[in-house]
């Protein structure tokens, strides 16, 4: 068995954390979140609050990683701060779906989109039929995608490397293209002007489920910051997986240095681009086109307005085929060694605590894939993806808490970096994501669903599961 060895620089940790961050979401949500709150200028806020929560969030990990430079991050520092019944309600979320869901959910993606080049692959084409079940080319596809990765990932740290840093470079490159692209061709619209003339006119776009009519409801008050919360979900889902690079801290270069700036780095780039893609889409594109994107895919319709024919299909096509790729290497690298420590710990599979001939944790590599392959296959990923959101977003507010917690559990403990703003700053994010956290519960109270209540429930589950999996001397 071989040693785990730091060999990931910080262009690697930032490309990491980038890379991890952009996937298919930049290309949709905006869609569904113009319909939640209405106009121009009430869908930016969106997007920069979550760059800001999210800057916010990764300046204060960087206390964390620099004081535990340990592979696992998020659950080590849960573990020190609150004790290990916690990190493994943590650990357990992230296996049953937030980081599982995510890789089935982009590899499915990934596939779909290489249907628009290969028919074969399109949605729908039956590969399988038992009875009522059915596997399509698309999710074999997806699942083979997974496979590989898995296979390269499993022969080394340098595969994933050289895998983040092409894909990612690539779909930054294109990204950047696309954006500047769109903004000269915003130029010769009137869209831009037309957009923020009544910018902060916030509204509810609600379709009737009988007759399919829709309506627009006026929001003011509290109800515009209601919809400004209940929209970033889909922000904020697009902004995650940032904290995936603290999972993989002991195969970092100088990690007290490098994963505090990488997370800075590599989040503020997402923000910025995050930001400019938004602008783009409102110089391409009315409220409404946007509203009303086919398939919520916003950034195919705002290339469609560039690119004649089936030209742009193709580039968006192309580009969420490698964005999601890149997005998917960056997950699977990163997964596997925070079920790696869980295990070390005694709390998960007892041989993902082993590295096999080339360094890496193979077997953590492998039950992280055949999971996210069998939520490939239940079709119901999508579901559990929005079920764990809310409960995500709970291990934030855990785990920046812990901060707190530890400059008064360990004061004497070496910080080589200290959280930025601290106090303000952390606290601020805690504020701010309760506040989501709350408004997505009303929201869901008046709207007769259950999402967060599911959310609380995967976590909750994982209490009993502690006390049935942990050893008897396991304090």
């Amino acid at each position: 068995m071989s040693e785990q060895k730091p060999t990931l620089s910080l262009l690697d940790t930032t490309l990491i954390v980038s890379g991890s961050m952009i996937g298919s979401g930049i290309f949709i949500v905006s869609s569904d979140m113009a319909r939640t709150v209405g106009s121009s200028g009430w869908l930016l806020l969106c997007w920069v609050l979550t760059g800001v929560l999210t800057l916010f969030a990764a300046l204060s990990y960087g206390e964390l990683a620099g004081m535990m430079p340990k592979a696992g991050g998020q659950y080590v520092y849960i573990k020190k701060a609150f004790g290990s019944l916690t990190a493994f309600t943590y650990g357990w979320t992230v296996f049953l779906v937030i980081q599982t869901g995510v890789i089935a959910a982009v590899a499915v993606a990934f596939a779909k989109y290489i249907g628009v080049f290969i028919p074969l692959f399109e949605e729908g084409n039956v590969f399988l039929q038992i009875s009522k079940f059915k596997l399509t080319y698309a999710q074999l596809l997806a699942i083979c995608s997974i496979a590989l990765l898995t296979f390269l990932n499993a022969r080394g740290i340098n595969n994933g490397k050289i895998i983040q840093r092409v894909f990612t470079f690539a779909k930054l490159i294109a990204l950047f293209g696309l954006i500047v692209i769109g903004l000269y061709a915003g130029m010769k619209h009137n869209f831009f002007s037309e957009n923020f003339t009544n910018a902060w006119d916030g509204y509810s776009l609600v379709k009737d489920k009988v007759t399919g009519t829709e309506s627009k409801i006026p929001l003011s008050g509290i109800a515009i910051w209601i919809a400004v919360g209940a929209a970033m979900i889909g922000s904020l889902f697009s902004s995650d997986a940032w904290n995936n690079v603290t999972f993989i801290a002991k195969e970092i270069k100088e990690p007290q240095r490098n994963i505090p700036l990488g997370l800075m780095l590599g989040t503020f780039i997402v923000t910025i681009i995050y930001c400019l893609a938004n602008v783009a889409y409102l110089c391409l594109l009315s409220i409404d086109q946007i509203q009303h994107a086919p398939y919520d895919r916003v950034g195919a319709a705002a290339m469609a307005t560039i690119f004649s024919g089936d030209t742009a299909m193709y580039l968006m096509a192309g580009l969420i085929v490698v964005s999601t790729f890149g997005c998917n290497n960056g997950l699977i690298l990163a997964g596997s060694r925070l079920f790696q420590a869980m295990s070390t710990d005694d709390l998960f599979f007892k041989r993902a605590k082993e590295n096999n001939s080339f360094g890496v944790p193979g077997y953590a590599l492998v039950i992280q894939a055949v999971w996210a392959s069998l939520l490939c296959l239940s079709g119901s990923y999508n579901d559990l993806l929005t079920y764990s959101t809310f409960a995500s977003l709970l291990f934030y507010i855990v785990t920046i808490t812990g901060i707190f917690v530890l400059r008064k559990k360990e004061p004497t403990l070496e910080r080589p970096y200290k959280a930025w703003g601290y106090p303000l700053i952390p606290a601020i994010y805690i504020l701010l994501t309760t506040l989501v956290c709350v408004v997505l519960v009303y929201s869901d109270i008046i709207n007769g669903t259950w999402n967060t209540v599911y959310g609380l429930m995967i976590v909750a589950l994982g209490i009993p599961v502690y006390y049935l999996v942990k050893p008897k001397n396991h304090a």
